[in-house]
C-alpha cells in the first residue's frame, strides 16, 4: 500500500507543508523562510539544488524526503546528504520513513555512493531514535559548524574581487 517515487511539481504544495510542519515539531517555525517557488526552483529549475522523493499511502500522500549528493575526499567516493524527512503523523508507525531513507541509500548506491548524512536537531529524541535504529550513528568525531545570514555575507563580502 506504500509506494515511493520522485518528487513531480505537483507535489510542491504537500512538501512544503511538510517542512513548516517539520519546523513547527522542532519549535523553529520562525526560521522557516523557503516558499513553494524556492522549492520550485530547488527541484525543477535548470541547475536543481536537491532531489526530492514522495511516500504515497494507498494513492495519499504520506510523506517526502529531499537530499542531494556529496562527496567524500577521505573515502574518495560519493554519498548523498538527507536534508530533510517528513512522515504525515497519520501515517507514522507504517515503517513509510524506513522506506524513504532505503529508497535514498539505494538510489545514492546505484550511482557508486556508499554512506549518507544528515543532521537532526538536537531536541527531536523522536528522530534520533528512528535513525539509530535504522543503523545511522551518531558521530563522535564531527560537529556541524554554519554560517548563516549575516556571517555568510561577511564571509562572501571578504572574498577576493576577482573570486566573486
Amino acid at each position: 500500500m506504500v509506494s515511493i517515487r520522485q518528487a513531480e511539481p505537483r507535489d510542491l504544495a504537500h512538501i512544503h507543508r511538510s517542512l513548516v510542519d517539520l519546523a513547527r515539531h522542532v519549535h523553529e517555525e520562525d526560521k522557516m523562510k523557503s516558499s513553494v517557488a524556492d522549492l520550485r526552483r530547488a527541484l525543477f529549475g535548470p541547475e536543481p539544488a536537491v532531489q526530492g522523493i514522495v511516500a504515497e499511502f494507498a494513492s495519499e500522500y504520506a510523506g517526502m524526503s529531499l537530499f542531494f549528493r556529496s562527496y567524500s575526499t577521505w573515502h574518495g567516493r560519493p554519498g548523498v546528504y538527507v536534508q530533510d524527512i517528513f512522515v504525515e503523523p497519520r501515517f507514522r508507525g507504517q515503517r513509510i520513513g524506513d522506506r524513504l531513507l532505503q529508497q535514498i541509500a539505494a538510489l545514492t548506491r546505484a550511482r557508486g555512493g556508499t554512506y549518507m548524512r544528515l543532521a537532526v536537531d538536537t531536541r527531536n529524541f523522536s528522530a534520533m531514535r528512528f535513525y539509530t535504529r535504522l543503523g545511522l550513528a551518531h558521530s563522535d568525531t564531527e560537529q556541524i559548524h554554519a554560517a548563516y545570514g549575516e556571517a555568510f555575507d561577511a564571509l562572501a563580502d571578504a572574498a577576493e574581487p576577482e573570486a566573486r
